[in-house]
């Protein structure tokens, strides 16, 4: 079964100024392919994204066609196309993550990322000796293969301490801070970085603690990727067994902004998950 096509938001973005462009001239799908000759599957596919490339003498008959004579707006448009063709930095990965192979490319271009943890600490916030531990605990694999995928997540955390670092907010149940992963040592490292990462001005933490009782989170974690152009709309990741899921229409996203909404007010404040954490961590050292 070939893999599914995941395009980039450079990509998206295209797609939808073809699609936008095409509307405001008028032109209904079939004809505008026609008047391009071009067929009506193919700029079907170039304005749902699900094209993986849009050739430059293909885009220019459809500029011209939508009667786009302005040269920065032509060039824009064809970096645009370029940029879509290239592989993130992640992609030397691509044989361990197939299916997650789309994620590290959103997080680089997302501004803010939201994300509810209920089991374990986020990726972005991991240790690698946190982060080693826990792909032991899944099935046999031989040490190389699991230091691969230590690196790989630890090569995501570059969005984070970047030039312009992406915005990313936290929620995690007690149970992430309170579960022993890779033994005492291991955990306290790890809590005393969610603490440091958690004094960031660019993040937030914050902790659903047990007393809280039942809340909006108890079915699976989540995380919402946030883009600068407000054209880009957001979009959800939700992975899983079976292999990872990406929700972006309108609706689909709005429920888990609300989801969203509904677990900050079960959470405590920044402040207090950080003495919360502080606490976990002092606990393992008694």
């Amino acid at each position: 079964m070939p893999t599914p096509y995941s395009p980039s938001i450079r990509r998206r973005r295209l797609s939808s100024e073809l699609r936008r462009l095409r509307v405001e001239s008028g032109l209904t799908l079939t004809e505008a392919a026609k008047q391009a000759g071009l067929g009506r599957s193919n700029l079907g596919k170039m304005e749902q994204a699900e094209s993986k490339t849009v050739p430059a003498a293909a885009l220019d008959k459809l500029l011209d066609l939508y009667k786009v004579h302005d040269s920065q707006v032509r060039e824009a448009m064809h970096a645009l196309a370029r940029d879509a063709k290239q592989r993130g930095w992640w992609s030397k990965y691509k044989g361990l993550f197939d299916d997650d192979r789309a994620l590290p490319d959103f997080e680089a271009e997302a501004s803010t990322v939201r994300t509810f943890a209920a089991l374990c600490v986020p990726g972005l916030l991991q240790t690698p000796e946190y982060a080693h531990a826990l792909f032991e605990g899944g099935r046999y694999t031989s040490l190389p293969a699991i230091e691969r995928r230590v690196a790989f997540r630890m090569a995501r955390r570059e969005i984070l301490t970047r030039v312009r670092p992406a915005h990313f907010r936290a929620i995690l149940d007690e149970a992430a801070l309170r579960r022993l992963i890779g033994g005492p040592d291991v955990m306290y490292a790890q809590l005393m970085h969610l603490l440091h990462m958690a004094e960031m001005p660019h993040i937030d933490v914050q902790v659903i603690p047990f007393r809280a009782g039942s809340h909006a989170g108890l079915t699976a974690p989540f995380t919402i990727l946030d883009f600068p152009d407000p054209r880009d709309s957001s979009i959800v990741y939700v992975g899983t067994i079976a292999g990872s899921v990406f929700f972006e229409q309108e609706d689909e996203v709005e429920r888990y902004n609300v989801n969203y909404g509904d677990l900050q007010g079960s959470a405590l404040s920044t402040k207090q998950s950080a003495a919360l954490i502080q606490e976990a961590a002092d606990s393992l050292r008694e």
